[in-house]
């Protein structure tokens, strides 16, 4: 699945993209190595952290966990 074919909307599809951008990025150099981490914060949203070289955060919504469906493209 390339990139641009994530169909989420808002960080959860930001967050999505990232991760694959770095993990194709670590597969063309040869080797990587990252971290994912995810925390629950205030207001049920989820706070989720990609550690590649540097780190990039995104708070995810709930709300956006509940209206997709995995593997269907974002698609209820």
């Amino acid at each position: 699945m390339a990139p641009n074919d994530i169909k989420y909307s808002g960080q959860l599809n930001d967050a999505l993209r990232k991760l694959l951008e770095e993990f194709h990025a670590g597969l063309s150099h040869g080797f990587f190595e990252y971290g994912l981490t995810c925390e629950i914060i205030n207001a049920n949203k989820r706070r989720l952290t990609i550690k590649a070289g540097k780190s990039y955060q995104f708070i995810i919504p709930v709300e956006d966990l509940l209206n997709t469906t995995p593997g269907t493209g974002g698609q209820k």
